[in-house]
């Protein structure tokens, strides 16, 4: 197994940005990367994707190309590291890919349609469907995609919904061949897509539960479109960094609840910790410090529970795209 990371055209590989790619040493598998997440999230979301097509590719030499959909603004740091590596979406199709994978990011707007990416993300969906065998859209991208093929609303939920849950397989796809019966999955979320809508508008479960929902599932449209509603991808310290970043903004007044805690994430020394900080932090925001937050002994707790069902789901997802590419 090797992973190579693609530059776009006329660009050196050079330290820390890409590998030289030896487009003539066989056959490869080359993953379209469509990465949306915010700036500060944007360089973890590359490792945990990487890391799991990696994971998953056995002894397959996966090339990875990475982009970005239109219209998200970029602070100077990211828009220099994105510069050179990060493919346009023009360059990215017209050099098609075997696949894509579409990440979501933080919603700013009440509905998909007024998302300042919708445009772009319409046109990249037309041109998977159209063009490649399958893409997998992830979180966001998922509730945006299935409201553009058969108008499925996203629901805004009244709590954030946080943590790792389980869900029961649903099909006999390949997909989740080899996976467990029940699979574990971090979800990160403020809107859901409800399971009898998907159904409803011919989607094929592939895992969900009766407390979470929809969690993986899919549609043969004019190629096999895969939905991530969780996060697969994620580290075993991804929630927690999160669950963090929600309680900073909670003590400088960014917003006025104390977030909740990830569900099924933390051991009991660790919830007891987190438990006595939110006390605090509800009594007296202006003097918590986040420096404060018991972060390492959080972190002791927080296991890569879903890794190897993530692992199986996405090796076979690539050898789907192996087959599909033979064809």
């Amino acid at each position: 197994m090797s992973i190579e990371i693609d530059l776009p055209p006329g660009q050196p590989a050079a330290e820390g940005r890409g590998l030289a790619v030896d487009h003539d040493r066989g056959a490869a598998l080359t993953i379209g990367i469509v990465n949306n997440m915010p700036d500060s999230a944007l360089l973890g979301t590359e490792r945990q994707f990487t890391r799991l097509l990696a994971a998953g590719a056995g002894t397959r030499r996966i090339r990875v190309r990475y982009a970005c959909l239109d219209g998200i603004v970029r602070g100077d740091a990211v828009a220099r590291h994105m510069d050179g590596r990060y493919w346009s979406l023009a360059a990215l199709t017209a050099s098609a890919p075997d696949a894509l994978i579409v990440t979501g990011t933080e919603p700013k707007a009440g509905h998909v349609e007024d998302e300042p990416y919708w445009s772009s993300l319409c046109d990249l969906l037309e041109y998977a469907d159209g063009h490649l065998p399958t893409s997998l859209w992830s979180c966001l991208a998922a509730h945006a995609a299935v409201w553009r093929l058969d108008r499925v609303p996203r629901i805004r939920l009244a709590e954030k919904r946080s943590g790792v849950f389980e869900h029961a397989g649903q099909s006999g796809h390949a997909l989740l061949k080899g996976l467990p019966e029940v699979v574990l999955t971090p979800h990160s979320r403020w809107n859901e897509i409800r399971l009898p809508d998907l159904v409803g508008a011919g989607y094929e479960m592939l895992t969900s539960s009766a407390d979470n929902g929809a969690d993986l599932f899919a549609k043969q449209s004019r190629s096999l479109l895969v939905f991530c509603q969780g996060h697969p991808e994620y580290l075993a310290d991804t929630l927690l960094r999160e669950f963090r970043r929600d309680v900073g903004r909670f003590l400088a007044g960014e917003r006025a609840t104390y977030p909740a805690e990830p569900e099924g994430y933390f051991g009991p020394a660790a919830r007891a910790a987190l438990d006595g900080f939110a006390e605090r932090a509800r009594a007296a925001p202006a003097s918590t410090r986040l420096a404060d937050f018991p972060f390492d002994l959080a972190l002791a707790s927080a296991t890569h529970r879903w890794a190897a069902a993530a692992e199986a789901f996405y090796g076979n997802w690539l050898g789907l795209v192996e087959s599909l590419k033979r064809r």
